[in-house]
């Protein structure tokens, strides 16, 4: 007679706080097949489920234009705002006044941030609010059939031949100087290093702006495109070999003396850089922006993590913002008493 004893089912592979990589998914993507926004989408999911972020935590936060529906792709049974056009990093300050426990992420696109949304980004960076604001770059709007965004590299060439004549916004260069704390770019076909990356601007206290080359494959994929696949495949120049250890992690990265900077961040997680061409220092803002320069002269498209403050003070800690969500706070914390009014009427006697 044949046995009708089964195997036990394989066990089920959970992170460090027991969830399954499914609870960090979301929707399925509606972007065209080969968008780069889908790979920084699952290098997010990736991200969050490796360092065991609890998704209930995470605000995500994007404007209007292919990359702000990324949001729906990933992490959804977290909360989110989809705003109206350049104007997520308002809804990203508010978010974080009235409730510092949570875990601010915005995605926006070149488009969102750096032509309608500029004057909004300028204030976030110079604020460094707490939130990772996530760039997918990809030098076109994609939702009005691929004309230049302000992104745009010099001779760079539309597919109806149309050549730019503008200079770019470095996204990078104008957060450095205005005060971002984690500034880095990537390529969304760099699974590795946007990985050690986005594990590293989650684990910052501060602004982390994050640009990411993400190629449209509609628009702006063809000989001529300076944010083609081809193109930064061919121009890349990485700053360092980049990674990242959590902080719950006891791990021993062996590199020689001498060759590699490691960086810690807030939560004790480390940023590590093995050295490339050169001796790279990312906690050196003119060097940083030398760096960024000196690159776009060459046309090439640097990569890697370039500005990192680990001492400056938030936004939040800056104005005293207290721990708990503000709506939680019963009254007698939120209303001054009448003896502080009868003061104010008094001294304007």
């Amino acid at each position: 007679m044949a046995s009708t004893a089964t195997s036990p089912a394989p066990p089920r592979k959970v992170n460090r706080i027991g969830l399954e990589i499914h609870a960090y998914k979301g929707n399925r993507s509606t972007l065209c097949a080969g968008c780069g926004h889908n790979a920084i989408s699952e290098r997010i999911i990736e991200a969050f489920y490796e360092l065991g972020i609890e998704p209930y935590r995470v605000a995500k936060l994007s404007g209007i234009g292919c990359s702000s529906k990324s949001p729906a792709y990933f992490l959804g049974t977290s909360c989110g705002f989809n705003a109206v056009h350049g104007r997520m990093p308002s809804i990203a300050t508010g978010t974080m006044l009235a409730n510092r426990t949570l875990l601010a992420l915005g995605v926006s696109g070149d488009g969102d941030t750096a032509s309608i949304g500029i004057g909004q980004f300028v204030h976030l960076m110079r604020r460094n609010l707490p939130v990772i604001y996530i760039i997918e770059d990809n030098g076109v709007y994609g939702l009005t059939k691929g004309q230049f965004s302000a992104t745009a590299d010099i001779g760079s060439k539309l597919k109806t031949g149309v050549v730019n004549d503008l200079p770019p916004i470095d996204t990078c260069a104008l957060a450095i100087q205005l005060g971002a704390t984690y500034v880095a770019r990537s390529f969304s076909g760099d699974k590795r290093q946007l990985l050690a990356l986005l594990e590293g601007a989650i684990a910052h206290h501060g602004t982390s702006m994050l640009d990411v080359i993400s190629p449209c494959v509609t628009f702006n994929d063809h000989e001529g495109s300076t944010k083609s696949y081809s193109y930064v495949k061919d121009h890349d120049e990485p700053l360092a070999d980049i990674s990242f250890v959590p902080f719950f992690q006891d791990i021993t990265v062996d590199y020689a003396p001498g060759t590699a900077t490691e960086i810690t961040l807030h939560d004790g997680s480390r940023v590590i850089l093995k050295k490339l061409g050169e001796d790279y220092d990312p906690t050196n803002k003119v060097e940083a922006l030398r760096v960024l320069t000196q690159a776009h002269d060459k046309g090439e498209v640097v990569t890697g993590l370039f500005y990192v403050d680990t001492k400056r003070e938030s936004f939040l800690d800056l104005l005293n913002v207290v721990d708990e969500p503000l709506a939680t706070l019963p009254e007698s914390r939120v209303r001054p008493p009448k003896t502080a009014l009868d003061e104010i009427m008094e001294d304007l006697k």
